[in-house]
């Protein structure tokens, strides 16, 4: 069974631990990027998110979010499941949506990617 508790690498080379998670699926941990939207250097943002709760089998979905407070505007949200390949290697699958903050209505339609 999958374990979402531990660091994390994609493959842009960036990291995410999950330093908490709790017997209800809830957890928490914190999100090292090397993408940023102003090209600085590696900065690390608080994430929070669940996990569905399954039974023995299965493998589990999750959602969490990163507030990308120290270097942008911008909050994004991610969607995935765990897998574990033949070998017992751990995969997250994920989706995102990053959405900027914009100063007007006008503007909506650019502040999400």
């Amino acid at each position: 069974q999958c374990q979402l508790n531990g660091l994390w690498r994609n493959d842009q080379d960036s990291l995410m631990e999950i330093s908490m998670l709790r017997d209800n699926g809830d957890f928490q941990g914190q999100y090292l990027t090397r993408v940023t939207l102003s090209g600085d250097c590696a900065q690390i943002s608080p994430l929070r998110g669940a996990q569905q709760q399954l039974g023995e089998e299965g493998w589990p979905t999750f959602a969490f979010t990163v507030r990308w407070d120290k270097f942008s505007n911008a909050t994004t949200a991610f969607v995935g499941q765990c897998f574990v390949d033949a070998s017992g290697k751990e995969t997250l699958s994920t989706m995102w949506l990053l959405r900027e903050a914009v100063g007007s209505l006008e503007d909506d339609w650019k502040a999400t990617r």
